[in-house]
């Protein structure tokens, strides 16, 4: 039988990200696994638009990321589960954090809360989908 002893889920707080989270404790339950939640802040999302940020605009991601995992953590009661928020480039922070932490399975919702839209499959879903070395769950 397939079991992941290390489930990864990328979240960001969006509706197909709380999906994905759901689906996530589901099989950290079943294979009793460690689930990892990490939320990500693009802080060059700002400089891609041409845009220099007041500070506070920085700190608020970075609070919104913090109460987005907070909540996923509780949500997760009664697994084992780590919640962090990292800083940097979303699709490669996640494959990064994947390598380095041995994750067995990454899930993550086909898009999430980025400013601009993707058509059909969002950019970080398709990076991390394409450049995994450990099996994607895309949840929809």
């Amino acid at each position: 039988m397939l079991m992941f002893s290390k489930i990864l889920v990328a979240y960001d707080g969006s509706e197909q990200a709380k999906k994905a989270l759901d689906i996530a404790i589901e099989l950290a339950r079943k294979y009793d696994s460690e689930l990892y939640i990490i939320e990500v802040v693009d802080e060059a999302i700002f400089e891609n638009s041409g845009v220099l940020p007041p500070l506070s605009a920085i700190e608020e991601l970075n609070k919104k990321a913090k109460k987005d995992i907070d909540e996923a953590v509780k949500k997760a009661q009664g697994i084992k589960v780590v919640g962090e928020v990292l800083s940097g480039d979303p699709g490669s922070t996640i494959l990064e954090y994947s390598k380095n932490n041995g994750i067995e399975l990454i899930v993550m919702g086909s898009r999430g809360l980025s400013i601009f839209k993707k058509i059909l499959l969002g950019s970080v879903s398709t990076a991390v989908l394409h450049n995994s070395s450990a099996p994607v769950l895309i949840v929809k």
